[in-house]
């Protein structure tokens, strides 16, 4: 199903199409990363910036270290519960509309660490939109991420405008 139809009757090359299709469009082909590193998949993560996987395709190849300016987070690694809390203070930080990555074993399920120090998934402190396998995930299963990610949020609803109601005068 397409949102944008052209009519090459009308002078002008116009496009229509819908306001949420528009935004969706926008948001799914500029995603940036807040790159939570906290163990061996974050070189994975780096390695994914670098120029033979371009992951600029993806608009997504400036990683942003300030959660203001991100709106995917990418948790790469073993989250301790030391760690934990910062982890979901950088996710408050972040605005709406966000998603998360869980990238490798142990973002996604503790891994191979079955202690008391290791939160055994990310999904215990925040949603969780993808989840990538591995130990460490190759960075090309990180761009079948990205693009699931993609499609997820290009079939999503657009956050509502809510109408205010002013009184007949």
């Amino acid at each position: 199903m397409t949102h944008a139809a052209f009519d090459s009757k009308i002078e002008g090359n116009i496009v229509f199409t819908r306001v949420d299709a528009a935004i969706n469009w926008m948001r799914k082909n500029s995603l940036w990363p807040m790159p939570m590193g906290l163990a061996c998949c974050a070189i994975e993560l780096m390695a994914t910036a670098s120029s033979r996987f371009d992951i600029s395709r993806f608009g997504a190849e400036v990683m942003r270290f300030s959660p203001r300016q991100s709106d995917v987070m990418i948790v790469a690694g073993t989250v301790t519960y030391k760690m934990a809390l910062a982890v979901k203070r950088v996710w408050d930080q972040m605005p709406e509309p966000k998603w998360c990555i869980a990238m490798g074993a142990c973002a996604s399920s503790g891994g191979m660490y079955r202690s008391y120090a290791v939160l055994q998934g990310i999904d215990q402190l925040i949603p969780v939109d993808v989840y990538i396998s591995g130990c460490p995930p190759r960075p090309e299963a990180l761009i079948e991420g990205l693009m699931k990610l993609q499609k997820k949020i290009e079939t999503e609803e657009p956050t509502k405008v809510q109408k205010q109601v002013t009184p007949d005068a």
